[in-house]
């Protein structure tokens, strides 16, 4: 009798802690998150795996003895207080984060409440889609106004009145998401109950190219059919202190999050967030540090600082296992002054509450001081970050501009490339640039003045006494060796490309050793202006090598250019040979090998700002190449120019194939090599057996 009391005891205890806890859903951080944490690497093209930022804290499934239905929208306020628009429920429900409810607001009056907004007086301002209009309570639920679809024919008579969200600025001022209205957000000011003040933030419509030329040629009737090219209706809104306005906006790309000034103009440049977005954005916040979060339906949550660059993407969509951290269905999300993160799951009727970690808190501290101008005392919680991710891009970027404001340009510099921040370092070398250029202009000149006199006077003593002589006749020596002969005989070529074609094909100038060696340089300079060239003009990842890559590239290339070219030109009564075709390829690259070293010069000591000098003279590079190419190929072959056309154009056909069918012969002779691989293992199968 005793152990069975016991054993009832036990259960009666664990029954007891099962109800207690029913209420609120509290999560123990553990090591292990859910989900994995994400940063965009210095390059901006590939999102890397970083420390967590976000750990799931607490789930809160309802509120004293009320369950959520399909809510909605939900504010936080600074005191923890958490309005709910519990739009199944047709209220807003008001607790903590402890779940306790404090009270209802809009019982018997709201019918779909689907936005809600909190004003520092403790208005309630609740978007009602099924009442059409927007309900402004006081804090204790009593109706102090009703604004309904504006009376105003710049509304637009046809267009419904379907609020879904909406902000409300110091000055009283209501910013509505409205269903499917494309002219923007419905701007209403609460003078005379309620006054259509006009649409703001307007997004625009994408037209491609292909749109265009459909709709010029399309008769009227064909253009009525096509579907109608009308721009999104935002799906989300928040407001910041400034009373700046933040909109997502799905199929938006690049563009989605906006953030509005006073006119409506989008201050997050175009490109700011580096591809780093969501198709289906749900919501958006504003954090303490100027920071914007923007959370995805389907549960995955995004943080940007204050000009839109990507700091971290964490989260994702529950697989049915209901883990915490995880959502289904993300109808909004906010921020208390915490930095707690509060994310709300209209499938699964819950509150996912995340904590910032230790990383993130000494980020967001170093984010705060920079935005406030104290550069010096945001380097100590950005150098506590880089001991815990030395790796973190953004953290060394912001050590980097910290450096630079405090006119420190030479740890700028460092960490700006650490970072491959390419704008912060241009402008700390320009600054060391302008030092340097200050401290030794005056010796540069003297330089320059004593090189010339040395010049002049080493052309004095040669007319009077021929010191040069003896390096004179060394010249003529090397000049009538052949293959010597025939490199000089390159850059004839290159400046008279026409006469110079006349003598590979009729002079004996078409050399094998020669034009070999011109292309063996060309690698070299390829290779070495790639990986070694100024940090502003590099394209390659820091320590990534690729060098036999590069030099079977070239090497495939000029032999397709030339065997390809050589089979078109027999059949089309070329007069040239394998052996010409191939030198007036390489001699081709006369210009590249000449003028490449300038431009890896000019790579390490230009900034952005001068950047246009090393593409122009890249143009001029690659333009002057091919026209000694195509020249050579007319001339040496006799062809005129419209042959010359035809010739290129066949060329790049053969080519092609060529290429289609080394790759099928590939992938035919690696089926056969599975084939061979799968029978000769079941021979050893069965052998063994």
């Amino acid at each position: 009798m005793k152990r069975k009391r016991k054993i009832l005891s036990l259960i009666a205890v664990l029954l007891f802690a099962i109800g207690i806890t029913s209420e609120v859903r509290t999560v123990t951080v553990s090591a292990a998150s859910p989900y994995k944490t994400y940063t965009i690497d210095g390059y901006g093209q590939y999102m890397v795996e970083t420390q967590t930022a976000y750990l799931a804290k607490k789930t809160i499934i309802k509120f004293g003895s009320e369950f959520l239905k399909n809510p909605n929208d939900m504010v936080v306020r600074d005191d923890g207080t958490i309005y709910v628009a519990d739009t199944g429920n047709s209220r807003v429900i008001v607790g903590d984060i402890n779940g306790k409810l404090t009270r209802k607001i809009g019982e018997g009056v709201l019918k779909t409440p689907m936005g809600i907004f909190v004003t520092d007086n403790n208005h309630v301002y609740v978007a009602d889609r099924g009442a059409e209009a927007v309900f402004e309570f006081d804090e204790n639920g009593t109706v102090l106004n009703q604004y309904g679809k504006p009376d105003n024919p710049l509304y637009g008579d046809g267009l419904s009145f379907l609020p879904l969200k909406v902000v409300v600025n110091d000055a009283g001022i209501m910013f509505i998401v409205c269903e499917s209205n494309t002219n923007g957000i419905v701007e209403i000011s609460p003078s005379e109950g309620g006054t259509f003040l006009g649409y703001f933030g307007t997004n625009y419509a994408s037209t491609s190219l292909q749109t265009i030329i459909y709709r010029a040629i399309l008769t009227k009737e064909q253009r009525a059919k096509m579907v109608s090219n009308i721009p999104s209706t935002p799906d989300n809104l928040a407001i910041d202190e400034k009373g700046l306005i933040y909109t997502v906006t799905r199929g938006d790309d690049d563009t989605s999050l906006k953030r509005l000034n006073i006119a409506g103009a989008n201050m997050i440049a175009s490109g700011k967030t580096q591809g780093v977005y969501d198709e289906a954005p749900a919501a958006v916040a504003v954090g303490n540090h100027d920071n914007i979060y923007v959370a995805s339906q389907m549960g995955y949550i995004y943080e940007y600082n204050n000009t839109g660059e990507p700091l971290y993407v964490f989260g994702g969509q529950d697989d049915g296992t209901q883990r915490e951290g995880l959502s289904t269905l993300v109808s909004s999300i906010q921020v208390d002054k915490n930095d707690n993160i509060y994310v709300l799951d209209a499938d699964r009727c819950q509150i996912q509450v995340y904590e910032p970690s230790e990383f993130t808190q000494k980020l967001h501290n170093a984010l705060y001081l920079y935005s406030k101008g104290r550069y010096t005392e945001s380097r100590e919680p950005l150098t506590e970050v880089l001991k815990m991710n030395s790796m973190f891009d953004y953290a060394n970027k912001a050590m980097g501009r910290a450096y630079f404001q405090e006119e420190n340009y030479e740890q700028a510099l460092k960490y700006s490339r650490l970072a491959k921040d390419k704008e912060g370092y241009s402008d700390a070398f320009w600054e060391m640039r302008n030092v340097w250029l200050k401290n030794n202009i005056v010796m540069g000149l003297g330089l320059i003045v004593l090189l010339y006199i040395i010049c002049k006077v080493i052309g004095i003593l040669d007319r009077k006494k021929g010191i040069l002589n003896g390096p004179r006749k060394v010249k003529e020596r090397i000049g009538q060796n052949k293959v010597m002969s025939n490199l000089a005989y390159a850059k004839y070529f290159m400046k008279h490309p026409i006469d110079g074609s006349y003598g590979i094909a009729r002079e004996g100038r078409a050399s094998w050793a020669s034009a070999s060696i011109l292309l063996v340089i060309f690698m070299i300079e390829y290779i070495v202006n790639k990986y070694l060239c100024g940090f502003l003009e590099k394209t390659v990842r820091e320590g990534r090598y690729e060098i036999p890559s590069d030099i079977g590239s070239i090497l495939v290339v000029i032999v397709a250019l030339t065997a390809c070219n050589y089979l078109v030109c027999t059949i089309n009564e070329g007069e040239g040979t394998v052996k010409k075709i191939y030198t007036y390829f390489c001699y081709s690259l006369l210009p590249y090998i000449i003028f490449t070293p300038v431009n890896f010069v000019l790579s390490h000591v230009l900034t952005s700002n001068e950047e246009f000098i090393i593409t122009l003279l890249n143009l001029l590079i690659y333009v002057w190449v091919l026209l000694l190419a195509v020249l050579g190929m007319k001339e040496v072959n006799n062809y005129t120019g419209k042959e010359t056309f035809k010739i290129i154009c066949l060329t790049l056909f053969t080519i092609l194939i060529v290429a289609l069918l080394i790759f099928i012969i590939y992938v035919l002779w690696a089926q056969v090599f599975e084939f061979i691989s799968a029978v000769f293992g079941e021979v050893v199968y069965r052998l063994g057996y």
